[in-house]
């Protein structure tokens, strides 16, 4: 038997006896960057629970360019696998590891075992799955209401680590829905107008108050 990894989870913590040594039974697995978790069509394999690392969702269109739905960090949940799971549809998005990852995948008969047995994992499954939803809800609201450099704006100042941002532009593309000659052209612009500087792999905010102007009051 595999030690007991369900303490490495803080989202678990309040789980009942039966319920973590459920769980505790299964071994976490380590997964390598670039590996694809799922893709649209598979069968939902189960219910992930990442206990260190990054994974990116993705929706995929017919001309191949991928927009970016969510991530899933430790103790964050994948709304892809709680639908399937839930109900019965398959996935309909990719999934793939952006850095190496360790996680636990809980087989849907466990899953829903749980679910019917344990009031604290269904707190922990459903408030999960709120949260993403909601953040699903922003998603839609930012890609329908504002425009590119709105768009842009707002990814520099959320993703940012003090004033830097180390994200590559293809990166950038897909996380606000375009094309990345599009981010190109925006990020040229915005360094002239000096609110940003631009460094290899980084962009350096330099006028933050700018970049919240252009997120509040976007060009028409």
């Amino acid at each position: 038997m595999s030690a007991d990894w369900t303490g490495e989870a803080q989202e678990l913590a309040a789980l009942e006896p039966p319920a973590r040594q459920a769980l505790s039974r299964l071994t976490p697995m380590e997964v390598p960057e670039g590996t694809c978790l799922f893709s649209p069509g598979e069968v939902v394999k189960g219910y992930v629970i990442v206990l260190t690392g990054h994974v990116g969702v993705y929706l995929v269109g017919p001309n191949g360019r991928d927009i970016l739905l969510y991530e899933v960090t430790p103790g964050e949940a994948c709304i892809q696998s709680t639908l399937g799971l839930l109900g019965g549809e398959d996935y309909s998005a990719e999934a793939v590891v952006s850095r190496p990852t360790r996680l636990v995948l809980v087989p849907r008969p466990v899953f829903l075992e749980l679910l019917d047995s344990s009031a604290a994992f269904r707190k922990v499954v459903f408030a999960a799955f709120a949260e993403r939803m909601q953040a699903m809800m922003q998603l839609i609201e930012t890609m329908s209401f504002l425009k590119v450099e709105a768009r842009l704006a707002a990814l520099i100042l959320d993703r940012s680590e003090g004033d830097r941002l180390e994200m590559t532009q293809a990166e950038m593309a897909r996380a606000i829905g375009t094309a990345r000659e599009v981010v190109s052209r925006r990020l040229d612009r915005l360094a002239r107008d000096g609110m940003i500087g631009r460094e290899r792999g980084q962009v350096i905010v330099l006028d933050r108050e700018g970049l919240e102007n252009i997120i509040e009051h976007p060009a028409v």
